[in-house]
């Protein structure tokens, strides 16, 4: 079995989290992680932004999958059409380079890092550091949820053997 690499994206328009892994076999190892600021009041460059910084994670990780956080509804119809827009992009990139796109509801990747759909951020953020081995700092929220989606897709993808 080959090594894998998956990049899980927790999409937004100011904030978008990510996080890159590797796995084979039982080995899990987080290779970066983050997230990306979008400082512009101008949403064109808010997902400029995103665009640039993803082109050069796989440039720099040449990912097998992405996995990114399905969309939910949201009360406000702008704020669900600009998250849309800002997953757009990571779907754009991932066709540009011809990487395999995974979607993933937020309670299907909670469940895969602490066994419980309905965790707290903080619980998800421990649960990562511990399964990464992530030393001193927690991942910010949003990347510790770009990371669950990247556990969750190694996970679903049967590349994950356990004796």
């Amino acid at each position: 079995m080959k090594k894998r690499i998956v990049l899980g994206i927790d999409p937004g328009t100011k904030v978008t989290g990510f996080g890159v892994i590797e796995y084979y076999s039982q080995k899990m190892i987080s290779l970066e992680f983050g997230n990306i600021y979008s400082k512009s009041k101008k949403l064109e460059y808010c997902y400029l932004t995103i665009f640039e910084k993803l082109e050069e994670l796989i440039e720099k990780y040449q990912p097998d999958a992405i996995s990114v956080e399905t969309q939910f509804v949201y009360k406000n119809v702008q704020s669900a059409m600009k998250l849309s827009m800002a997953r757009g992009i990571v779907m754009l990139v991932a066709a540009k380079h011809d990487i395999e796109f995974f979607e993933y509801a937020p309670k299907k990747a909670k469940l895969a890092v602490t066994g419980n759909g309905g965790a707290s951020k903080h619980q998800v953020q421990k649960m990562i550091a511990m399964i990464l081995n992530i030393k001193n700092n927690l991942p910010p929220e949003d990347a510790a949820d770009a990371l669950a989606l990247a556990i969750c897709h190694a996970h679903n993808s049967k590349g994950l053997t356990y004796v």
